[in-house]
């Protein structure tokens, strides 16, 4: 006699099982009973056994005794015994439950709502998963020594006393029950029967993981191998003290309760921000594991398998007590994951465990989740202070200088928590390199930052080595006064809106926006690798043909991703022949005129949320739309050089090694040729190449035709009489 037959608690789930096992066998011995079957003969051979099996064999598997006939006293008593056995199980299983012994059967029908017929069928298909005698006492019941897993029809003779029961329970085994919607049992086909795939002849087979679950076993699903793994609440203490940007409200995960609306949150913020430490904090909070779905190798597979595996990490989720963790979820939205969407909002509508989506777009598909709670939370940059906080935090025991350094790069660069240890790998990664292996200095720390943020605008930004230094800018003082103010804006940015309190007074609009508006040539994108330069970040000019697309929408996505990845880094964003972009609104004539000013009200918008340093560039100032032009806070000419400085800039442009000739004169040179800068490096340069090729001096005739050929790419009328000129290179 089992513990469960007194009514007692059961120690753990195989306790549980055995006595469920004994009254499934009880089920086959009243099925048995009354079953009326063909082959009721006695084999008289070995031979004929294994053909089909005898009442005797039966008896035999059940108890050892032979075969008992079937009568209706008989069949009463049977029936009085299983309706007894039941009420002792579910006394037992009062009693576990009461005192905290977890059972798996009850768990399981707890998790996905299954009913105590549902249950019992889950209990048929396990037994031959423990037992190989249930192969034979399936295939003698089912009159087929084929037939060894237990059939629709089957479960029905075993679980039902009435032709009504047999038709309202045949419901169970459609597709839409929670046993085989949620892959708890599997059907299978006969190939045998006649009536083929479905029906009453299908198979019924448990789920391997079903079965792993309900021996205890915790290990996930290997099927979600490569595409899945488990957190537990304990590894949230790695990152908890490590601060990350406030959200926008309270958020917390809601407890699980049967039956409950599902709680779906998506956590929007730039990568590296901390939305998979937030989302362990609060899996921690709700005493949760977490299950992390990778959606990037979820959408490798076709839309037939995407739908089964997001169904797989769904039921894994509740069979782990875990959270739901969509990694890089915006991945969902895209065209090709349409499949995965659809059986993401399908599973979410179902009651259950909380699902937690991190991606860094807004989510523009919340309608899918039309029977969840769900909640879009915003994991913002964490500011200056708490960047700072990160800094001294990973800085501590390998510099001297912690609390000087920390602050400074905290200000001058806007990196994620992620990306601060990155850099901080690669500074010490570069100074071991050095004889001595020397602890990273600050040079190494700010250049590591800055190899920070180039890593998601390959295709939409190129970036600029800023090479140039003052003196090679060659302008009038009151404009190199203009550049050195927008230096001191960036510089002192923190200073100004943070710490005296400016920012709180200003909704948007914090950036700084400068246009550097003149001719070709006059020194704009030199002007801007210089400033990238002084204020020491990274610079980007925008590659206006990877931006700008023919597809509605994708214009705006690109922009998004352009000022994302800049405001996670605090790049500062060159915008080269701006007015393509920044052009006029115009009235809407047709659909290309709407979405093109679509396109620059987005732009707009993006101006006045942007922190960071956005520098356009344009040779036709007046072509830029007004509302553009109010949210510049600088507006530099850069105006074609008269002759002084046209002198300094021949001058510049020779290297101090280079070979000049005694009939060079720059003077001349400058007063004779009105170029702007940018002509006049060609000139030097291609007089530089001819003077190689012609003996290795570069004198007045190589100048001369190299000025000839820029003319000439100009559209200029060339007089050959054009003065040589001597040359004096100060």
């Amino acid at each position: 006699m089992t513990e469960g037959v007194t009514g007692a608690a059961y120690a753990n789930s195989y306790g549980h099982i055995r006595d469920e096992l004994r009254r499934l066998d009880m089920r086959i011995r009243l099925r048995a009973l009354t079953l009326p079957l063909l082959n009721q003969e006695e084999p008289q051979a070995q031979l004929e056994r294994t053909v089909y099996i005898s009442p005797g064999e039966v008896g035999w598997l059940l108890d050892g005794a032979g075969g008992a006939g079937a009568d209706k006293e008989a069949e009463a008593a049977m029936r009085k015994a299983l309706h007894g056995l039941s009420e002792q199980i579910d006394c037992a299983v009062r009693s576990s439950l009461e005192a905290g012994i977890p059972l798996a059967l009850p768990r399981l029908a707890d998790l996905f709502g299954l009913s105590e017929f549902e249950l019992q069928a889950v209990v048929i298909c396990l037994a031959p998963e423990l037992r190989a005698k249930y192969d034979r006492l399936y295939a003698y019941l089912q009159d087929d020594i084929t037939r060894k897993r237990p059939s629709v029809d089957l479960v029905l003779d075993l679980l039902c006393e009435t032709e009504d029961e047999r038709w309202k329970n045949l419901e169970v085994f459609s597709g839409t029950s929670a046993l085989l919607r949620r892959g708890l049992l599997q059907t299978v086909e006969d190939p045998h029967s006649p009536s083929g795939s479905s029906g009453l002849a299908q198979f019924l087979r448990l789920d391997p993981r079903i079965r792993q679950f309900l021996l205890g076993d915790p290990q996930m699903d290997a099927r979600l191998a490569g595409l899945a793994r488990l957190q537990a609440p304990a590894s949230a203490t790695v990152s908890d003290a490590e601060p990350i940007g406030g959200t926008a409200a309270p958020v917390r995960l809601d407890p699980v309760l049967p039956g409950q609306r599902r709680q779906v949150l998506y956590l929007q913020g730039p990568a590296g921000v901390g939305r998979a430490s937030l989302a362990l904090r609060l899996c921690a909070c709700a005493e949760l594991s977490m299950l992390v779905l990778d959606c990037r190798a979820l959408l490798e597979s076709s839309p037939e398998q995407q739908r089964e595996l997001m169904g797989r990490a769904f039921r894994e989720a509740a069979l782990q007590h875990s959270a739901l963790y969509l990694e890089r979820g915006e991945l969902i939205l895209g065209e090709s994951a349409r499949a995965a969407l659809k059986s993401l909002g399908q599973l979410a509508d179902e009651p259950g465990g909380p699902v937690i989506i991190a991606g860094d777009v807004p989510w523009t598909c919340g309608h899918v989740f039309a029977g969840a709670h769900f909640e879009t939370v915003e994991v913002p940059m964490p500011d200056v202070a708490e960047r700072a906080a990160i800094w001294r935090r990973q800085l501590n025991g390998r510099t001297p200088e912690v609390a000087d350094w920390a602050e400074d790069l905290a200000v001058r660069f806007a990196l994620t928590p992620a990306r601060i240890r990155d850099a901080i790998a690669v500074a010490e990664q570069e100074s071991r390199r050095r004889p001595g292996a020397p602890a990273p200095s600050a040079e190494d720390l700010a250049a590591a930052c800055r190899s920070q943020s180039n890593q998601n605008l390959g295709d939409l930004a190129v970036k600029v080595d800023a090479r140039y230094i003052w003196d090679d800018l060659v302008l009038p003082e009151t404009k190199t006064a203009q550049l050195r103010e927008i230096c001191s804006q960036v510089r002192y940015h923190h200073r100004v809106y943070e710490l005296w309190g400016f920012g709180r007074k200003l909704a948007h609009g914090k950036g700084l926006t400068a246009l550097f508006a003149g001719p070709p040539g006059t020194g704009k994108t030199m002007a801007a690798e210089v400033l990238a330069g002084e204020v020491g970040l990274s610079l980007f000019r925008v590659d206006l043909s990877g931006v700008v697309s023919k597809y509605i929408g994708e214009t705006e996505k690109n922009l998004f991703r352009i000022f994302q990845e800049a405001r996670s880094s605090n790049a500062i964003l060159f915008f080269d022949e701006a007015d393509a972009l920044f052009g006029k609104r115009t009235e809407v004539a047709d659909a290309h005129d709407r979405y093109a000013n679509i396109e620059t009200s987005y732009l707009l918008q993006q101006l006045d949320e942007h922190e960071g340093v956005v520098l356009l560039a344009s040779n036709l100032r007046t072509n830029l739309d007004e509302a553009f032009t109010r949210r510049i806070r600088y507006v530099v000419d850069f105006p074609f050089p008269d002759a002084a400085h046209r002198q300094r800039i021949w001058e510049a442009h020779f290297p101090a090694e280079a070979p000049i000739g005694d009939d060079v004169d720059v003077a001349t040179l400058a007063r004779e040729f009105p170029l702007a800068g940018g002509n006049i490096k060609n000139i030097v340069l291609n007089a530089a190449f001819l003077a190689a090729a012609d003996g290795g001096t570069i004198n007045a005739r190589h100048i001369r035709l190299g000025t000839r050929r820029e003319f000439e790419k100009l559209g200029k009328l060339w007089n050959e009489r054009q003065p040589e000129g001597r040359v004096v290179i100060r």
